[in-house]
């Protein structure tokens, strides 16, 4: 367990735009940043990233979050593994209990699978420099390959002993659960009760994924009776077509020159890293995927193919061509000389000579096209006119109208073709194409209606006792169906504003919190929540009242520091400067001290502002902190021409009208629900006198709603709507 103050410091330390940046390629816009969603394929930007909230989300898909629970969704990790993540990045100490056997077979098959692997890569990097058997054949080997030991280090690269169960063995006495050995697939069951290990005798590449964990490996033999190259199988944390060799390694490199080489094999990629082009990548073992550029396009717009100058090779490049193209991604392509692959090449050249032979060389797809098709068809107009298809083909799938254009006419001076033909065969390619996906996404939403029927009764989340957990229930309860939007609109002023000062139009009233203030009212009429999430929120918000108290004290201590020494390096700064009058001076000072005071004051409202929405959108229970980003998320934003003719007024300016409202319109909600019951009491009852006492009720409900409408005017937005 990690305790609530180490809680704190890592929520605390936890950068968003940070976090984010190491998965997606992120650009500033306005206050915000953008990116591609790493949840969905997408082509243009749709992920914001708040740094002032501390929260993403992505506006077609809807996830996103805080930091912790981007890491969750991102890397399929628990709430703890989250946070041990954040913590090793931001470098806050963990103090934790060494786990007994039964604790860890308790551990979810993910984390289970996880610590097995990193357990083997340990070992094999152990073998490799610390055992006679590992040094003399597996270092040997990758010496003689020309990889020094930073390179070799850098990848984890090992060796496993060539011994049946060596690993098995190990891993079993130290306690690792041999379900996931086999799992993994380090070991093979041999159904005796025992295992052997699946790479024995060989050298080993660990398959890092983009957060550096090992998911799989990559063996090699140095025997030539043996099949080259065995890969663990596919698993739960394991689909190699979702996956790139050398991502984690190569990752900002890839930011930071704005550009990827794809290349075939993983001694490729290890290569092209030792020649210093580290921002190299490999599928695996595959043809390549969609979803593996669509990780690509995360991180670069710019991709070079540098695969091998074989048949296999080139027909591998067409492929890929056509897989990245649709993704808006820039193609260009290089052909090695002939028998060299990027291993071969870059253990003949220094950094610079292969930069150079890459700028000199490399070349957009269409004349990649051109030069590997066109020699095959000579003179024959028939292929030629083949040729120009495929090209065309390729063409279509660009999303972009201007790259089109511009290719479409490069490709019309390098065939011969007139460029009206060519835009004319496009066109037709494209309506092709986008008549194949409207009927794969028809396909689609027909199987979709087909398997989720949508159904009257409400699902609201229930806490079982017996459970000791949420559960999902449906019910018909009309009441609950028609208090919800209220009861969220009212949570949702909570959740984003609850520890801000509030005061309803009285200056001689003391600021409260927003949050006591609503307690207040709700407790003034005896109202709660009806759905079970929003009263485990309430609560939960209210028990951080006293932390925040404390906090703020300490923020505020902290803040008076900083104005003091902000005060006093201005003023240095001003005396120094050349003043006509000493009043001049006493203006600039005057004009600083107001600066910094504003700049304070605004630190403090943000300080209050986010407070609660940080915890709640961070808290360990997965249903408080869905709920609260559900309620945190802005739907929509202003276009432009709402404030083109004078400011809005935001949300939190308009609090101390909002809010009531809110609260008015929930509490109209109850008294319509009791009219209602009321009146369905009415039509059943047969008895005189408790027709009567219903009828009185219901005047006196009318009389109520009558009172509430002078606070309601027209004016307030039925939440409902």
């Amino acid at each position: 367990m990690i305790d609530n103050t180490t809680v704190a410091k890592i929520l605390d330390a936890a950068d968003i735009v940070e976090v984010v940046s190491d998965f997606v390629s992120l650009r500033r816009r306005g206050v915000n940043y953008v990116g591609l969603c790493p949840f969905h394929n997408e082509r243009t930007p749709s992920f914001s990233v708040s740094k002032t909230k501390g929260i993403c989300h992505c506006f077609s898909c809807g996830k996103g979050g805080s930091p912790v629970n981007f890491i969750m969704e991102h890397e399929q990790l628990s709430y703890y593994e989250a946070l041990k993540y954040l913590a090793k990045k931001y470098h806050i100490e963990i103090v934790e209990k060494e786990l007994t056997d039964e604790e860890r077979a308790e551990q979810t098959e993910r984390e289970g699978m996880l610590i097995v692997n990193e357990f083997a890569t340990q070992s094999f990097e152990d073998n490799l420099f610390n055992i006679q058997e590992g040094r003399e054949i597996g270092l040997s080997y990758f010496y003689e390959r020309g990889f020094s030991d930073n390179i070799i280090k850098k990848f984890r690269l090992g060796y496993s002993l060539d011994n049946s169960n060596s690993l098995f063995k190990m891993a079993v006495s130290k306690g690792y659960n041999k379900n996931y050995l086999f799992k993994t697939g380090l070991c093979v069951d041999d159904k005796r009760g025992g295992g052997y290990d699946r790479f024995k005798g060989r050298v080993v590449f660990p398959v890092l994924n983009v957060a550096g964990k090992t998911i799989a490996f990559s063996a090699r033999t140095l025997k030539n009776d043996q099949a080259k190259y065995v890969n663990s199988p596919e698993s739960i944390i394991y689909t190699k077509g979702n996956e790139l060799y050398g991502l984690f390694q190569a990752k900002h490199a890839i930011v930071k020159h704005n550009k990827c080489y794809l290349v075939e094999g993983n001694a490729d990629v290890v290569s092209m890293h030792q020649a210093g082009i580290d921002n190299t990548v490999a599928s695996l073992g595959t043809a390549l995927t969609p979803n593996q550029v669509r990780m690509i396009h995360r991180f670069t717009e710019n991709v070079t193919i540098m695969y091998d100058g074989d048949s296999a090779g080139i027909k591998a490049a067409f492929k890929a061509i056509n897989l990245l193209l649709p993704e808006g991604i820039n193609v260009r392509v290089l052909l090695l000389p002939d028998g060299d692959d990027p291993d071969s090449f870059a253990k003949k050249h220094n950094s610079t000579e292969f930069l150079n032979y890459i700028n000199d060389n490399e070349v957009d797809f269409i004349r990649f096209m051109k030069r590997m098709l066109l020699d095959e068809v000579k003179n024959d107009p028939i292929k030629r006119a083949s040729v120009v298809g495929d090209v065309i083909t390729s063409i279509s799938l660009i999303p972009f109208e201007i790259q089109r254009s511009i290719y479409t006419k490069e490709c019309s001076e390098l065939f011969g073709v007139d460029e009206e033909i060519l835009v004319r065969e496009i066109a037709k390619k494209i309506n092709q194409n986008k008549q194949k996906e409207y009927e794969k996404k028809q396909r689609k939403i027909s199987e979709e209606k087909l398997e989720n029927k949508r159904e009257e009764d409400i699902i609201v989340p229930i806490y079982n006792e017996e459970k000791n957990d949420i559960i999902k229930h449906k019910t018909a309860d009309s009441n609950a169906k028609n208090l919800f939007p209220y009861e969220k609109e009212v949570l949702k002023y909570i959740v984003k504003y609850g520890m801000t000062d509030f005061c309803i139009g009285n200056s001689d009233v003391k600021n409260i919190s927003l949050l006591t203030y609503i307690s207040e009212e709700l407790d003034i009429d005896e109202i709660t929540f009806t759905n079970p999430i929003y009263i485990k929120i309430f609560s939960i918000a209210k028990e951080c009242l006293n932390d925040f108290n404390t906090d703020l004290a300490i923020f505020d201590e902290d803040l008076a520091k900083d104005n003091i020494n902000a005060l006093k390096e201005g003023v240095n700064k001003i005396r120094q400067e050349s003043l006509f009058s000493i009043q001049d001076l006493e203006k600039k000072e005057k004009e600083l001290n107001e600066k910094i005071s504003a700049e304070a004051k605004k630190k403090r409202s943000e300080f209050q502002m986010y407070y609660l929405e940080k915890r709640l959108s961070s808290h360990i229970d997965d249903d408080v902190r869905l709920t609260t980003l559900e309620l945190i998320q802005e739907k929509h934003s202003l276009s432009k021409i709402h404030t083109k003719y004078g400011v809005l007024k935001s949300d939190f300016e308009k609090l101390d009208i909002l809010v009531p409202q809110a609260l008015y319109n929930w509490k109209d909600a109850l008294i319509q629900c009791q009219i209602k019951e009321c009146q369905q009491s009415l039509n059943l009852t047969k008895d005189a006198k408790e027709s009567a006492e219903l009828l009185k009720a219901i005047q006196e409900l009318y009389a109520l709603r009558k009172d509430l409408a002078q606070y309601l005017g027209d004016r307030v937005v039925n939440p409902k709507n």
